[in-house]
């Protein structure tokens, strides 16, 4: 079986383990071929170290890490304590046997517990897959990061960490229809019957992350610069340097889906870019808005899984926004969000099949855009 189809193999199995988390999965997948950091926002019980300690279990030779961060983890928790035999000769040396440095998968849940006294060490490890402590430099075999977290962080230091996870997924409770399926893979999982597990190699992982580097972008670089302008016309952050990591996950979702050229399709990923909650639905709009152009057959299905809106569920929104604008305390920043968002429901009016019920919503939203207008006069 060729490397690819082990990847999408090992995908695959977790997804009929973890129902409803389809996203979550080809996501970490496009980050493992990539070798971009994931980072997870959500409660507990949304299986989101269960996943990846699933994903992890799936490198046959891989070195798994797994860490819960709380406010006094100290830096030998997570790097390894000092070798006591070299420490008696004068040398600072750290024994990173079973440690993170020495992990192909790590994953660290309450991500933004770190503390100061190892934050430096993680932002370095994260940014640049390099371990430094003292005089010690050792480059990281690490495949991938993934963080999580129930909450987002306010501090400027912490927000320097959610930077270094270049893909971002929010996880919620699955669609109570699909509760059934969840509880019977729950119950497989539980008694160990899921059967055996597909694997790869770390070292065929290399090898695919190295091949992936060959995808041509050229034809997709046009659309891809002018929604990265797009964004930050926005107002959502695109840095220089995160717009050409993004290439690295663009590349990946064509390579995955066994192309050697990237399709229009494959900005699908931007719609992970987010720094806030408030821009998911903003991302998505804009993103899908340019996605669902590209005919392309071999699509990754993440980026064909454009959902159709229901015109009440539209209407529903408009009213929301019309009534949350008529509140006299709205601070500039929230009215910003608002005409946001306003505007994401206005790209996904354009999806809706029914012209007559089409006609009215857009006609709706006329007025709102009006009344705003007329405000901020």
């Amino acid at each position: 079986m060729h490397s690819t189809e082990k990847l999408n193999a090992l995908l695959a199995h977790v997804k009929s383990t973890f129902i409803g988390k389809n996203e979550i999965i080809d996501l970490l997948g496009i980050c493992l071929l990539a070798r971009e950091n994931a980072f997870l926002l959500g409660p507990p019980g949304t299986a989101k170290s269960a996943i990846v300690r699933s994903l992890s279990n799936g490198v046959e030779d891989g070195k798994n890490f797994e860490y819960l961060l709380t406010r006094f983890t100290e830096p030998n928790e997570i790097f390894g304590p000092f070798d006591i035999r070299k420490l008696k000769e004068g040398e600072l040396v750290t024994n990173t046997e079973g440690m993170m440095p020495e992990a192909s998968m790590v994953f660290l849940d309450e991500i933004f517990n770190a503390n100061s006294a190892i934050l430096n060490s993680l932002l370095l490890a994260l940014n640049e897959k390099i371990f430094r402590r003292g005089k010690e430099t050792k480059k990281l075999p690490v495949l991938m990061f993934v963080g999580a977290s129930n909450i987002l962080p306010e501090d400027e230091a912490l927000n320097a960490l959610l930077d270094r996870f270049l893909v971002r997924v929010k996880c919620d409770y699955v669609d109570p229809d699909l509760l059934n399926e969840v509880l019977l893979a729950g119950w497989k999982l539980e008694n160990n019957s899921n059967g055996k597990a597909p694997t790869i190699s770390s070292t065929e992982i290399r090898e695919l992350q190295l091949a992936c580097r060959q995808v041509d972008l050229s034809s997709i670089r046009k659309e891809y610069v002018n929604l990265v302008h797009s964004l930050r016309t926005t107002g959502i952050s695109v840095s220089d340097r995160r717009a050409v990591k993004i290439q690295n996950l663009i590349a990946a979702s064509a390579f995955i889906c066994g192309r050697n050229k990237a399709s229009v399709s494959d900005l699908w990923v931007l719609k992970y870019i987010w720094d806030n909650e408030e821009q998911i639905e903003v991302l998505e709009g804009i993103v899908n808005h340019v996605i669902e152009k590209d005919t392309q057959e071999q699509s990754h299905p993440q980026a064909m899984y454009n959902k159709i809106p229901q015109a009440e569920e539209v209407m529903k929104e408009v009213k929301y926004l019309s009534d949350k604008w008529n509140d006299s305390t709205l601070s500039f920043e929230e009215q910003n969000v608002i005409k946001d968002k306003l505007r994401y429901v206005q790209t996904r009016c354009d999806w809706i099949k029914n012209q007559e019920q089409k006609k009215y919503i857009q006609d709706e939203i006329e007025k709102f855009w009006q009344i705003i207008l007329k405000t901020i006069a």
